[in-house]
């Protein structure tokens, strides 16, 4: 029996190759039979973090169901994290994504986040003072440079989702730690998205479209012109756009900005953010890399700079072997990447 759920994107990802971040949870086992249903072929991959008894067993359903489906599952076993466990674990999961992408040629990343979440993460920010471009947070598609990350969930609710699952007899895993409070998301959770959606999810769905629309129109105040690697170069078209520009950035290479932090952009024209993020503005261009010291031969610094390229940027040109002379004329020409250094 054919179900009312759409898959966004279809079109586009039954050409690719996908790969899917599975759980055995119930969003990702409803996105896993959608796709199915849509006939888009995807691989999966799940985590073992061994913190609960049923871990071994999502795995080894994992597994059962990609031999069923004739799929591949690629699968890990993460190390103990000590202190900041959501951050650590969310980091490691999609370090190993990442490392299957690079190593099996997927095209897309599939991840089953959902309204809630969406919701959750707006709640977040909220709480902590955030624009729309932070507020809105998850996308449905998102450009990752060498892959592309895509959510096709966000218009469902985790009830829907589960409502899916049992009138059709799939199977799915619940994990109980998703109800520990001692968990910020969960407390947010517990409290606020999950009574909001259930009086009011018509309407926060509507929302979450007009943000998205509303997003779009800030963002219309600057371009990225260049991708590559770790190294971004946006042209503002509004120098007020400086911190939201870097923001997008920096989000989407893993690194979220506080509030004072998007304040120090706005005032400073170079910094280093977290001891990590070289950030550079000059001549209508924000440059963003990762924050490096090394030595650099004359010759190549003395390239950078009739190439413009600030000096901050300057080491993670050098230790990622990106020509400054190619960077400038991408700059200058307004080409979003350069190809053959990706």
């Amino acid at each position: 029996m054919k179900s009312r759920f759409l898959i966004p994107h279809s079109s586009f990802l039954i050409q690719k190759k996908n790969l899917l971040g599975f759980s055995s949870g119930i969003d990702s086992s409803a996105l896993f039979f959608l796709l199915l249903e849509n006939n888009i072929k995807f691989d999966i991959a799940i985590v073992d973090y061994g913190l609960r008894a049923q871990s071994k067993a999502e795995v080894a359903h994992a597994k059962a169901l990609a031999k069923k489906y004739k799929l591949y599952c690629h699968t890990i076993t993460a190390p103990k994290f000590e202190t900041n466990f959501e951050k650590e674990a969310r980091d490691f999961r999609y370090e190993f994504f990442e490392s299957l992408i690079a190593i099996e040629g997927y095209d897309t990343l599939l991840t089953a986040h959902q309204l809630n979440d969406q919701l959750e993460w707006f709640l977040m920010r909220l709480s902590k003072g955030a624009g729309v471009s932070e507020l809105v947070g998850l996308e449905p598609v998102t450009d990752k440079g060498h892959y592309t990350l895509v959510r096709p969930l966000l218009e469902y609710t985790k009830e829907e989702l589960l409502d899916y699952l049992t009138s059709h007899g799939y199977p799915y895993f619940v994990d109980k730690s998703n109800s520990e409070e001692k968990y910020e998301r969960n407390r947010f959770r517990k409290a606020f998205s999950d009574p909001l959606l259930a009086a009011y999810s018509e309407g926060v769905r509507r929302s979450f479209s007009y943000l998205r629309e509303e997003k779009k129109r800030l963002e219309a105040d600057y371009e990225v012109i260049t991708k590559i690697k770790s190294l971004r170069i946006i042209k503002l078209h509004n120098i007020q756009a400086k911190s939201k520009a870097a923001d997008m950035a920096l989000k989407q290479l893993g690194y979220l900005l506080s509030a004072a932090q998007r304040e120090e952009i706005d005032k400073e024209d170079s910094l280093v953010i977290g001891g990590k993020w070289a950030v550079a503005y000059q001549e209508e261009l924000l440059y963003i890399a990762p924050y490096l010291t090394t030595d650099m031969p004359k010759a190549f610094k003395e390239r950078c700079r009739t190439n413009k390229i600030p000096s901050k940027i300057r080491p993670y040109l050098f230790e990622a072997q990106i020509d400054p002379g190619t960077i400038h004329r991408r700059a200058l020409f307004g080409e979003e990447r350069i190809v053959n250094s990706e």
